[in-house]
Order: structure tokens, then C-alpha cells, then sequence
């Protein structure tokens, strides 16, 4: 075979090679099966492949055409202009098209031996396009292929809806038929089911497969001339309305439930392929991403009216005609593929021959259509022609209107200016206050309780805030950006500069903001806030049908229509059509309804960094990130039930790993890419300021209320799934602030906003709210004395063992789950703790001191006692100690506040019992409770008072050695790794009394240092003190477990 121009003609003298042999075979069998079964189809099949034999032996001859025939050689022109000859494989392929249309419209020529040979055809055809390229790039330059593809789908569609969701064609969806219905039609046509759609499995794996040539671009273009992607939507969503539906299992026995079940996975294998082929049809084609675009976001938008006070004040049906204007403006294709359609039109369509002609209602149509270049494409700038967009608010005809604009959709452009972050331009949007912080915590607890007592209010009354326009207070404008962006970018820049912090000289107004939020309508069901029922987009269905390996696809043709790529190229009117694609995904609802569910998408949450899933919804996040669109999708991700929703969490640790990759290679401080970053944690702070922190130590301080018998704990208002979303967002929060620490320079941005404050206070709230859990749990006398009811249980089950001797024991009980008001917080503490110690380190090249500023902040904010009181041993933060050491070295050297009111702290203690001894020598003394950390409650000991010794020199006290911030750093990284690991359980003691019995175990330090030696020992005694205390209590057992790695991934290329 030789290739001529991109298509393959048969060499005159070579014989047909080894698949052209057996092609010829099978078609000759599929013609001679015709004859039988349909003697009329004999001429059709019979003389077709006697013109292509004659014009293989002889290429130069020509062969009138026949009849009905789509693969014969036309004479044009006098002869001048001969087409050129289907080759072996479109000829077989084009014609097991041809039968299995006329199967599926229940043509009676076509029986089951045909079928047979058409399945034999297309199989081999198949595996032809995986192998060999020569045969992928003729049939991807076939019009006849695609149109005969575009046939078959078309009436497979509606013979399957038929048989898998209803008799009635018209109801095409899940929602309009019954389970019962359903189920019974899959089971009853289960076997025509079962082949057809392995047929059309394998047909959508052939059209994938066409699209990856040299130049996809021509059957990129032909495909969309052919109307392919029409159906292909169509597919897909017949394969969502059968694989999304519930099924009535309880009428099934084994046998149907087992055909169910391979039906759905037939459909969903379909699903994927069709997923895989739009990937590859859209690739590096931009008309065809944004018909695709427009074609998932506006879906079922025609009967969903406009909401003028949604996001933005966003009008979809505006953006929609915009967007199909555009598409019409950009409709020219590839030259060779124009040629192609040109030919097929002029030569094969005009004469009635089978396919059939293309339609002439294309946007696409003015290529192959006669005068169609005539029409000149009026408007349309040569490719090097620039313009600058133009806005006419009077031009009548909107067609022209949008081309003058130039740009895709004005309506787009609008909201983005509106939603997108507040401080994209300049710095608008303050920082709030620790000030404000503290008193949103305090109207948070006061009002939590109530918050949950009421259900919550529409979507349209959420973020009332932005409609106060006469507030101007801190207060008001932190809580309108941390609702979301706002409406109206002009008033959102006059109220951040027109009224500073306290100018106005009234208090500012915080209680009703919050209550704002707290405060719902009752007759709203709180399940309606997690977005059950039924959902816009095409594919929004998607992530609760699939699997991670089958939704890879999914993410990647998301990823590579809204990804803005170093390099690519500008429109004419210097638009990034990637930036645009992007703002569209959020600005339609079923763009943001797509992105909730690939977020909360489990595979998202449990894969690990390194696959592919987890890495591709790492660049969707990114894309979303250079549009400056993250508040606003953080916003749009809320549900008011919760701190934090389990989408704004998956958000959360995706935009953490983005910030991790850029501590491998940080980018200049000077940079757009480092501003981007940091204003994208100012906003991420804020929410971490007024409503994560504040919510969460509110709920801490109920549980203390608890602990301390104030209150009732069923009145707790939350549930422990709740208290797991809580603790979710909160830990996902604490990591994204660790990796932000790393690098000095956002570090001092953590510095310069106080985030010792939200550290410190957190570590209060859990101190108060959570009792420490011992190592070692000492056994009840309680519990070991059998109670009479036990012991009248046990006799009865002994009688009945008389009875029933061979059954087997009942299972044990279930384990009891702990109380939401017990919610022991694990592992944030060491989470704390570990950003507190880099916050402390010192600069780059020292050891020593700890950094001043956060030494004060501490200090002020009253952090030491929390500290102190991490030293005691807690199984639900293991390695906590080891991490307040480092904290407690780097917050005392250098600082004398800290060293001052250490002093002043251990000064207040009474001075130990100095009665234990009796005499000089060692005496057995009676026995005495001492608390052992790690053990609940006191043991009784008997203590040996030790003889008395000299007081060392204040200059020979010994350094304490202590571990490096990266050995700690590596082993809570190694316990982080496993989970499987059983845990003690009970109480240590309470905060007052550790540092009390703290306190009573060394000895004072005199107050007075007016001598060097007095004061030289002051200072050894606070060292002392200092060692004593951060070597407390013993280590905790060291935890060793196996790892798994992740299975492999399907590499990011053209599916094949």
C-alpha cells in the first residue's frame, strides 16, 4: 500500500497485503450471507466489490457508477476528475454500517447470520485501528464513515431507550418512569440488549480511535461536519438515565439480578468510551471546546429563568446567545478538510447515493455548500488582524452587536468583574482584626446553640450581607468578603477605603451580621442544603455513576478546556479562550454543580497525591486559581449546616498541595504568580479568622460546658458526622498554614497577621473542652462485680445452652461510638504545635532566640499555660510533646516576658512538703497518692524521702537536648501514615491541677535577685524549671506499620 496526499490507494503490481486479504474474505462472506437472507441486496453488495477488484487490478480505468452503491468510483467532468477508490476497509466497514442501521430499524433482509459477519467485520476493523496506522488515518478521512456512524447511533438510541428505561420513546429519562418499568424492560430484551450495546461499544471505540492521526484536525472537523457529536451527547445521556436510576431488586432472583447488573456495567463501559471520544475531539480545537462547553452548561437552560439576584446577577440566556455567536463567527475548518467535504458533496450527496448528504443547518454548512465561500464569511479578520472589543449598548441587532464586541460573551465578562477576588486589582479588602476575631468568637458562642435550634433559610436570602450597602463598618465589610465576593465591585472598593476602623466613632455592629447567618427559615428541610435531587449539566450524574479508573476522562477533558498553558495563543480580540471557558464553568449552575461533585468525588479524598485523578482535579483548581474565581467557588461550595463543607475540605487540601509544589520551586516575591498566591491565602485567612476558628471554638466550648455538668449534653447541637466534617476542615486548614510556613516569605505574611492568636485560642478550647486520654487504662472494681440482672442473664442463657447446645455463640455487640459532646478532636493539637514552632524558629542561619514577634504575640495573647499544658501526655495527640519542647525552647530564650511570668507562675505555688523527711537517712513513710502521667486518677506509693544533697553552682547547669524540628516534623509524618492503630482509653487530669502538681514537684525561686550569684541563680532555677517541665511525662510507645502504595494510573494522553 502507498500513501498519496493522506489518503492510501492500492499499489497496482504489489498483491493486497495480509489484512486486506482477510478483508476481502469477510466481505465476500457478508455479501454471499446478503444474498441469502436478502436477495435484493445482492446487486448493492455484489457489484461493489467488483468495482473496487477491477479498479485495484487496474487504477487507471474507470467504472461508471451503480446504483445505490457508496463506495464505487464516479466520473466527473468528462472524466477528468475520478475519485479517488475506497480502499479494502472502508469498503467492509462502511458496509457493516450500512447492515447494522438497517438491523436496528428492524429491516427484515438482515438476519443473524448477517449480523454475524457485520460483528466479524467490525471487530476486525477495531483492531485494525489500534495497530495500524495506515488503515486509522484512511478511514479518519471517510465523510461516508462518519456519517454512517452518526445513522447508526440515531436509531440505536431509541431501540435502546425502549428496552431500558420505557416503551414510550418519549420518556427518555429515569425520573419519568417507574423502577419496577425499568427493571423489567432490561431483564425481559436483556439478550438484544447485551449485543447491541457490545456492538456500540466497539463502534464508539473505532470513532475514538480515528481521532488520534497527525492531523487530528480533519476528522476533528469531519465529525463535527457529519453532526457525530449530536449523538454522541445523546449517548451519553442515555447511558446517565440508565446507570443513574434505582432498580427494584426485591422482584429479582439471582439469574435477573446478575443480568441487571451486566447490563449497567455495559452502559457504563459506553459511558467511558463516549467520555474518552470527546476528549479526543476537542483536543486543541477550540470551537469544538466551546460548542462542547456551551453544550454541557447551558443544558436545559431554556426552561430555567434568569435570577437577577443570583452570583453576580449572572443571565444565562444572554451568556448562551453570546457564546452561540461566537461559535457562528468561528466556523471555518481545516482546508483538507473542506476539500474532502467538498468532494463528498458535489460527487456522491447531489446524486441521491447512500448516506446520504450532510446537513445544511450547520453552522458549518457555508464550507461544503455551494456559495458558501461566496458568502464570504462577512466579518471574519484574517488570521493576523487584531481589534479591540467594542461595547454598543444601541446597536439593535445583537448578531452584530457581538461581533463588534469580538470577544465570546460580554455577559461573561461582566460577572467575572464582579465575583472575581476583591483584591485582584489592589489591595481592598483588609485584613480583619484580632480584635474582630475575638468578638466574632464570642457572638459565636453566645448564638451557636440557636444557630442549629432553627433550619436555614434559601439560597436567596444567603449573603443578605451584600445588599447593606449603608454599613461601612471593619465588622461588615469582613463578613460581605467572607460570604463571598460581592455584587457590585464598586461599592465593595467604597466601602473597604470610604470608613477606617473606628473613624465613624460608633461601635461596630457585629452581633446581627452573625446572627444574619444563624438565623434560618423554618421551612427548610437541611437535607435540601447538600444538593440532593435532581441536578443541572449533562454530566453532573457522572462522579456518583463511576469509578476512579472509569472517571478519569471526565477530569481530563474539563482540565484541558479551562487550563491556561504557558503558550497558548490569543484570539484576535486578545482573548484567552482557556480564562474564558474557566469563568463559564463557574458563571453557569451547572458548571459549579459539576465541580461540587468531582470534588466530593471519594477517590478524590482517599487516592493518594501521586494518581491521576487526585493530580488532574490539582490542575481544575489551578485553572480556577489564575482566574481568581477560588472565593468565589469557595462560596458557592457552602452549606450553611456545616463549618465547613466536605467540598470546601477537598478544595482546601487540592489548593494545599498546589502551594507545596511551589515550595520546590518558589517563585520570585516580585512576581504576578507570587502575588496571585499570597492574595489567595489573604482571602483563605480571613475565612480561617471570622468564621472557621470562631465556629469551632464555640463548639469546644459547649463540649467544656459539658465536661464541667453546665449544661445538659443532649442538648449538644450537632452530631458526631458533623463533628467529623468540622475536624476535617479545621485539620485540612491547620495543614495548608504548615505548608505556607515553610518558606520565610509567606511565613512572615502568618507573622504580620497574627495567626498565633487562631493557634493559641484553639489550643485553649480543646484544653478546656477535651480531657486528656492516658496512655494506659487501669481496670474498674466496678466493673468486675457481676450485677444481679447479669447474673440472672447468665443463668437463663445456661438453662437455654440445655437446649440449643449447637448454635453458635450471638456476635458480639457493635462497638458504642462516643458521644458528639466527647468529640476528642484528635491530632489537632500536634497540628498546632507544629505551625507554633515554625512560627518561632529562628531566622535562617541561627539556633537562637525564638522570633520576637511571636514570642510578644504569645505573651499577649496568654499562650504559655496552653503550652504548659501540652507537656502531659495526651494518646489523642501523640507526639504533642515532643513539639511543644521545641515551642517552649524557642518562645523562652530571649524573651523576659515569658522568663517573667514563668517565674511569677512557679512563685505562686505553695512550697513542697518538706515533712516527708524525718531524719538524715532515708525513711519509709506511709503511703501516699501521687499522680503518674499517663494514668488516670493517683496511686497510693510509698515514698523514700532521698538524703539531702548540695545545691549544684548555678554555672554547671546542664543544656537540655532537644529534637530537631525536622525529627519531629518526620515522626508525625510517620504515625500520620497509620491509621489502623487501636488506642487506650480514659481521662488524665485536669489543666489546674497538672500545672499545680508541676508546680509542687521543684522547688521555688526566690523572687529576690539582688546579688550576680542570687540572680545567676534565678536564672538556673527557670532553666531547671524549663527542663522539668518539658520532660514531664515518659515517652509514648513508638508506632511501626506497613505502607501501601497506590495501583497504577492511566497515563494523560489521547485515548486509545
Amino acid at each position: 500500500m502507498s500513501s498519496s496526499g493522506g489518503r492510501l490507494s492500492a499499489a497496482p503490481s504489489a498483491p493486497p497485503d495480509s489484512h486486506s486479504a482477510d478483508s476481502t474474505l469477510d466481505y465476500e462472506a457478508l455479501a454471499s450471507s446478503l444474498q441469502r437472507e436478502a436477495p435484493e441486496l445482492r446487486d448493492h453488495f455484489g457489484d461493489r466489490l467488483e468495482n473496487w477488484n477491477k479498479t485495484k487490478a487496474n487504477p487507471t480505468m474507470t467504472t461508471p457508477p451503480v446504483a445505490g452503491s457508496s463506495g464505487t468510483t464516479v466520473v466527473a467532468n468528462g472524466g477528468s476528475d475520478v475519485r479517488h477508490t475506497l480502499t479494502i476497509e472502508e469498503l467492509c466497514f462502511t458496509s457493516a454500517l450500512s447492515c447494522f442501521e438497517g438491523y436496528l430499524k428492524l429491516d427484515s433482509g438482515i438476519g443473524p447470520k448477517t449480523m454475524a459477519h457485520v460483528i466479524k467485520l467490525v471487530t476486525r476493523t477495531l483492531e485494525k485501528t489500534h495497530h495500524l496506522k495506515d488503515v486509522r488515518e484512511t478511514l479518519a478521512e471517510s465523510v461516508e464513515l462518519w456519517i454512517w456512524l452518526r445513522r447508526c447511533f440515531s436509531a440505536a438510541i431509541p431501540s435502546l431507550t425502549t428496552r431500558s428505561i420505557s416503551n414510550d420513546p418519549d420518556k427518555g429519562t429515569s425520573s419519568e418512569t417507574t423502577p419496577h418499568e425499568g427493571t423489567t424492560l432490561i431483564v425481559k430484551n436483556y439478550k438484544t440488549l447485551k449485543d447491541d450495546l457490545q456492538m456500540l461499544i466497539k463502534l464508539m471505540h473505532i470513532a475514538r480511535n480515528l481521532l488520534v492521526v497527525p492531523e487530528p484536525e480533519i476528522p476533528q472537523d469531519l465529525c463535527a461536519a457529519a453532526e457525530f457529536e449530536d449523538v454522541l451527547y445523546e449517548t451519553i445521556t442515555l447511558c446517565i438515565n440508565v446507570t443513574s436510576r434505582a432498580y427494584d431488586g426485591d422482584i429479582l432472583d439471582d439469574t435477573a439480578r446478575h443480568q441487571l447488573s451486566e447490563i449497567s456495567e455495559l452502559y457504563k463501559k459506553l459511558l467511558v468510551t463516549s467520555l474518552q471520544q470527546v476528549h479526543n475531539w476537542v483536543a486543541k480545537n477550540d470551537r469544538n471546546k466551546m460548542g462542547f462547553w456551551s453544550h454541557l452548561l447551558c443544558y436545559d437552560y431554556e426552561n430555567l429563568p434568569d435570577d437577577p439576584d443570583g452570583p453576580g446577577q449572572f443571565r444565562s440566556e444572554n451568556a448562551k446567545a453570546e457564546v452561540e455567536n461566537w461559535i457562528n463567527r468561528n466556523s471555518s475548518i481545516y482546508d483538507k478538510a473542506r476539500e474532502l467535504l467538498v468532494e463528498y458533496q458535489e460527487k456522491l450527496a447531489v446524486r441521491g447515493m447512500p448516506p446520504g448528504p450532510l446537513t445544511g443547518g450547520s453552522p458549518l454548512s457555508w464550507n461544503w455548500l455551494p456559495g458558501g465561500s461566496a458568502r464570504a464569511r462577512t466579518g471574519v479578520l484574517s488570521d493576523d488582524a487584531k481589534t479591540s472589543p467594542q461595547w454598543n449598548e444601541d446597536e439593535p441587532d445583537k448578531t452584530e452587536q457581538d461581533r463588534l464586541y469580538g470577544r465570546v460573551s460580554r455577559e461573561i465578562d461582566t460577572w467575572w468583574l464582579k465575583v472575581r477576588d476583591s483584591n485582584y486589582d489592589a489591595w481592598v479588602t483588609p485584613m480583619p482584626t484580632v480584635e474582630f476575631g475575638q468578638q466574632r468568637m464570642e457572638t459565636c458562642k453566645s448564638n451557636f446553640v440557636n444557630r442549629f435550634i432553627h433550619s436555614y433559610r434559601p439560597e436567596d436570602q444567603e449573603g443578605s450581607v451584600h445588599s447593606d450597602g449603608d454599613r461601612t463598618t471593619d465588622g461588615d465589610r469582613v463578613i460581605a468578603e467572607v460570604d463571598g465576593p460581592v455584587t457590585d465591585a464598586g461599592r465593595a472598593i467604597e466601602a473597604a477605603i470610604a470608613t477606617p476602623p473606628g473613624d465613624d466613632g460608633a461601635e461596630p455592629v457585629y452581633d446581627q451580621d452573625y446572627n444574619d447567618d444563624m438565623n434560618e427559615e423554618e421551612d427548610v428541610d437541611d437535607d435540601d442544603s447538600y444538593g440532593e435531587g435532581p441536578m443541572l449539566g449533562l454530566l453532573t450524574e457522572i462522579p456518583n455513576i463511576l469509578d476512579p479508573k472509569q472517571i478519569e476522562a471526565l477530569h481530563m477533558i474539563i482540565k484541558s478546556c479551562i487550563l491556561d498553558n504557558a503558550g497558548l495563543a490569543l484570539t484576535q480580540a486578545g482573548e484567552n479562550l482557556q480564562k474564558t471557558r474557566c469563568r463559564m464553568f463557574l458563571a453557569f449552575e451547572a458548571g459549579r454543580s459539576l465541580l461540587r461533585e468531582i470534588l466530593v468525588f471519594i477517590a478524590v479524598w482517599e487516592k493518594g497525591e501521586q494518581s491521576l485523578i487526585f493530580q488532574l482535579t490539582t490542575q481544575i483548581v489551578e485553572a480556577i486559581h489564575h482566574s481568581a474565581l477560588i472565593p468565589f467557588a469557595w462560596t458557592s461550595l457552602r452549606i450553611p449546616k456545616d463549618i465547613i463543607s466536605p467540598a470546601q475540605t477537598v478544595l482546601l487540601r487540592l489548593v494545599n498541595n498546589m502551594f507545596r509544589a511551589r515550595n520546590t520551586d518558589p517563585p520570585p516575591t516580585t512576581s504576578r504568580e507570587h502575588e496571585r498566591d499570597v492574595k489567595l491565602l489573604h482571602f483563605l485567612f480571613i475565612q480561617f479568622r471570622v468564621r472557621i476558628v470562631p465556629e469551632c471554638a464555640a463548639l469546644m466550648h459547649i463540649q467544656a460546658q459539658m465536661r464541667n455538668d453546665q449544661c445538659d449534653p443532649a442538648d449538644f447541637p450537632v452530631d458526631s458526622w458533623d463533628m467529623e466534617r468540622a475536624k476535617d476542615g479545621l485539620q485540612q486548614f491547620l495543614e495548608l498554614l504548615t505548608t505556607v510556613n515553610e518558606l520565610p516569605a509567606t511565613r512572615a505574611y502568618l507573622i504580620e497577621w497574627e495567626a498565633a492568636y487562631e493557634l493559641i485560642t484553639l489550643l485553649k478550647g480543646l484544653e478546656a473542652g477535651v480531657p486528656k486520654k492516658p496512655l494506659v487504662e487501669p481496670p474498674s472494681r466496678s466493673s468486675q462485680r457481676p450485677s444481679p440482672s447479669s447474673t440472672a442473664a447468665q443463668f437463663d442463657e445456661d438453662e437455654d445452652d440445655e437446649y440449643d447446645s449447637g448454635d453458635p455463640p450471638p456476635p458480639p455487640p457493635p462497638p458504642m461510638q462516643e458521644p458528639a459532646h466527647k468529640f476528642p478532636w484528635a491530632g489537632i493539637k500536634g497540628q498546632i504545635l507544629h505551625i507554633l514552632a515554625g512560627l518561632l524558629q529562628p531566622p535562617p542561619g541561627r539556633s537562637t532566640p525564638g522570633n520576637p514577634t511571636v514570642q510578644n504575640q504569645i505573651v499577649h495573647h496568654n499562650g504559655i499555660v496552653p503550652l504548659l499544658n501540652c507537656c502531659v501526655y495526651d494518646d489523642h495527640n501523640r507526639y504533642a510533646r515532643e513539639r511543644v519542647q521545641i515551642c517552649l525552647k524557642w518562645l523562652m530564650e530571649g524573651c523576659d516576658a515569658a522568663n517573667n511570668f514563668l517565674r511569677e507562675l512557679v512563685a505562686k505555688t505553695p512550697p513542697p512538703n518538706t515533712n516527708l523527711r524525718s531524719g538524715p537517712g532515708p525513711t519509709t513513710q506511709a503511703p501516699e497518692a501521687l499522680r503518674i502521667d499517663g494514668i488516670p486518677g493517683e496511686i497510693k506509693v510509698r515514698v523514700q524521702a532521698p538524703p539531702a544533697r548540695a545545691v549544684p553552682a548555678p554555672s554547671a547547669a546542664p543544656t537540655v537536648a532537644l529534637p530537631s524540628l525536622a525529627a519531629v516534623q518526620h515522626q508525625h509524618q510517620h504515625h500520620q501514615d497509620y491509621k489502623n492503630v487501636t488506642q487506650l482509653h480514659d481521662d488524665i487530669s485536669r489543666v489546674a491541677d497538672g500545672i499545680r502538681n508541676v508546680a509542687n514537684s521543684l522547688p521555688p525561686i526566690s523572687p529576690s535577685a539582688s546579688t550576680p550569684v542570687a540572680a545567676a541563680q534565678a536564672r538556673a532555677r527557670s532553666e531547671e524549671l524549663l527542663r522539668d517541665i518539658i520532660t514531664l511525662a515518659d515517652e509514648a510507645a513508638r508506632l511501626t506499620l506497613g505502607r501501601r502504595a497506590d495501583a497504577d494510573e492511566t497515563e494523560e494522553e489521547d485515548f486509545m
